[in-house]
């Protein structure tokens, strides 16, 4: 089947109009997003979107009018709440969805098996114009491949639905970019289920209270059934692998930085303040201050990351959760698949550099400074104490445990460090739960800034978290001869040890700070002191 692209001439309209008449497919625009719309009340035209999109059955539409007076036309909802008549006095022809109890025309295969039905009103021309030009109520979800970004052109549409719909009405950008706001009065008290463009604060003053469904910002659990479109599944994303960011301004462009200084396969989906401070490829959405703006941005900026040659994955500066703040959220949790890292709210000093150097010695003068330390290797003797973690080292190096059902620590080591490939294995197993308890102990610590210990700052990518970063090394000689005696181990295991690390060209590159351990007890105390010095003027 070869899709048409049409524009928004009468005949072209007339056209597309008699393509819904006959059960095809024509995407439609909306002043929200395109819209793959069908003959509503045609249960079987309706299941073809669900096979054009790939999109899960089980997943609600919404049934756009051109008029109200087409809902009690034709016969869509059971009833018209007086709020329903509120809302649409208010804010339609425009992106507000009113979910009310559907009347009996309504196949399953548009309220997905629910007793309620989803309605709108767009203001776009053209969409208006084929509504009424086609006389039919159209259901229209967004026009693109299930869980990829919503399209807010008609060239979109045609990158993802060529050959598998009639028709792509072109009617230009969309204004909007974000899908509607969908409200149910199906309630005691109305309740949000997506955000958009219209907000909350909004509605409550037309009609008063109004929830805020928790599946908006949180994952619905396996067993809960989706109320409204976007509510379940993975949503809006592009091949790369999406990541939020929540915290300060300085810390995301920090953590983008220390990222992309070591993996070139990241990108920033940013403001445009933050774009001249970061070094990695920039995504922008518009000003921090200009939600509007951010949302009309959104979704060509999901598609422009797999634009960008190279990139794996893209770190996204988080927004607010209130206003239109909502909606951008709303949408950016489930493209990263709700993954969210929370930047610390303290100033985080990594302490790292090669084994054998000192390291332990300078946390220790740090902390009698006043300096707060979490050590990473208590946090580890913590973490590989862990059932889970027990359980996945001894599937990776066989049986590692003691009589006593404690790791052998000794025998793990033998094993990671005898190659680089083992030695990547014991860090993706034990990293991320170990990054977690040093995190958690950050919290707890009094004062503003905490020193993270961490021999392993770097595999672990812990330093990306770090507001300033301090490398330890000592001469080659001296660092085998300290590991022998401290752990009581052969030159060779030593050694083995030694090569498993970073170099000392790469400390010196990647580090804020510097401090040989080459000398005497005393010279080291008068280093630690400047270097502290330097870290309290900041």
């Amino acid at each position: 089947m070869n899709t048409l692209h049409l524009t928004n001439t009468t005949e072209d309209i007339n056209s597309a109009a008699a393509i819904l008449r006959d059960g095809g497919l024509v995407a439609m625009p909306t002043e929200t997003v395109y819209g793959l719309a069908a003959d509503a009340l045609n249960g079987e035209a309706v299941r073809r979107i669900f096979e054009a999109k790939g999109r899960p059955m089980d997943n609600p539409l919404i049934v756009h009018v051109a008029d109200f007076s087409d809902i009690e036309r034709l016969h869509l909802v059971a009833e018209i709440p007086d709020k329903a008549v509120k809302l649409a006095k208010a804010f339609w022809p425009g992106p507000l969805t009113v979910i009310m109890k559907k009347g009996g025309v309504i196949p399953d295969e548009v309220s997905a098996g629910l007793d309620t039905v989803a309605i709108r009103i767009p203001s776009h021309p053209t969409a208006q114009a084929l509504i009424k030009t086609s006389a039919l109520a159209l259901a229209a979800p967004s026009a693109n491949t299930s869980g990829k970004p919503s399209p807010t052109t008609a060239q979109h549409v045609i990158d993802d639905m060529d050959g598998r719909i009639e028709a792509v009405l072109d009617g230009g950008a969309c204004s909007v970019g974000v899908e509607s706001t969908v409200i149910t009065l199906v309630a005691d008290t109305p309740r949000i289920l997506r955000p958009g463009i219209i907000t909350r604060e909004e509605i409550e003053a037309v009609i008063g209270a109004v929830e805020v469904d928790k599946a908006v910002l949180h994952q619905l659990e396996s067993n809960e059934k989706a109320s409204s479109p976007g509510m379940k599944y993975k949503h809006y994303a592009p091949r790369a692998r999406v990541i939020l960011l929540r915290g300060e301004d300085e810390k995301y462009i920090r953590f983008v930085n220390r990222k992309y200084a070591r993996d070139k396969s990241v990108a920033a989906m940013c403001y445009d303040e933050d774009k001249p401070q970061i070094n990695a490829p920039c995504i922008t959405i518009g000003s921090a201050d200009n939600e509007k703006a951010q949302a009309q941005a959104l979704f060509d900026a999901l598609r422009a990351v797999d634009e960008i040659g190279g990139v794996t994955t893209v770190y996204a500066h988080c927004p607010s959760v209130t206003g239109v703040g909502m909606a951008l959220y709303n949408r950016l949790i489930r493209a990263a698949a709700f993954e969210v890292i929370d930047l610390p709210t303290k100033r985080i000093i990594g302490l790292t550099g090669q084994t054998g150097a000192g390291k332990s010695e300078v946390a220790k003068l740090l902390k009698d400074r006043g300096l707060p330390i979490v050590s990473a290797d208590a946090a580890a003797r913590q973490a590989v104490e862990d059932s889970e973690v027990k359980a996945m080292l001894c599937a990776a190096f066989g049986d590692v445990l003691k009589a006593d059902g404690s790791l052998d620590r000794r025998r793990v080591a033998e094993i990671a460090f005898s190659a680089p490939g083992r030695t990547a294995v014991l860090n993706a197993i034990t990293h991320p739960r170990i990054a977690r308890i040093m995190f958690e102990e950050a919290e707890r610590l009094d004062g503003d800034t905490v020193v993270f210990d961490a021999s392993q700052l770097y595999e672990s990518g812990e330093d990306a978290y770090c507001d300033r970063v301090i490398g330890v090394l000592a001469d080659p000689g001296l660092r085998l001869a300290r590991i022998t005696e401290r752990d009581g181990i052969t030159r060779e295991e030593a050694m083995r040890r030694m090569s498993a690390q970073f170099s000392e060209e790469f400390f010196i590159a990647n580090c804020d700070d510097i401090l040989y351990n080459n000398g005497s007890a005393e010279e080291l105390q008068t280093s630690v002191k400047e270097l502290y010095e330097r870290l309290v003027r900041g």
